[in-house]
């Protein structure tokens, strides 16, 4: 009988380590299996991080291009800006239009006329409408009315001013 007892026990520990080593097993292809998912996301999000970075670097050199053009467009205007404080510098205004307000006005209004188109253009108009009534160059026979003095008289009929409403039809 001992020795049917010495053979359970025997059976008993071999199965006992039997079963221990196959939840090993189990267990262990589990935790595989977790590492391996595990793995393919890292290297999803490790192509992802490696594919954000390229992007970022190419959109860091179109910053720096743009950054560049602009730096120079600025340079151009600051050089642009220097060379019309300096021609303000060499002509008297005030004198000219004394002398000959008729030819300041016409250029006045031509510039101003420009501006407003450009800024019509830059705001998403055409830029093309007509300017209005009171900023239409002076004719030539204006200018010489206004240049000899006569103009005076034709001036102080016309409507000036600026904060009376104007109603426009067109939209």
């Amino acid at each position: 009988m001992v020795k049917l007892y010495a053979l359970i026990i025997v059976l008993a520990i071999l199965g006992g380590v039997g079963y221990g080593a196959m939840w090993y097993y189990k267990d262990t292809q589990a935790r595989i299996a977790t590492l391996r998912e595990n793995n393919a996301k890292l290297e999803v999000a490790v192509q992802t991080a490696e594919e954000s970075i390229n992007t970022l670097q190419d959109t860091m050199q179109q910053v720096a291009e743009a950054n560049n053009k602009l730096q120079n467009e600025l340079q151009k205007a600051e050089a642009y800006g220097d060379e019309l404080q300096g021609k303000l510098r060499r002509h008297n205004l005030t004198a000219l239009a004394l002398k000959k307000p008729g030819l300041l006005e016409g250029k006045m209004n031509d510039a101003t006329a420009k501006l407003w188109r450009d800024l019509e253009k830059d705001t998403g108009g055409t830029g093309d409408a007509p300017p209005p009534h009171w900023l239409q160059s002076p004719t030539v026979e204006q200018q010489t009315r206004s240049e000899d003095g006569s103009g005076d008289q034709s001036r102080a009929s016309t409507d000036t001013n600026s904060t009376t409403p104007k109603t426009s039809t067109t939209n």
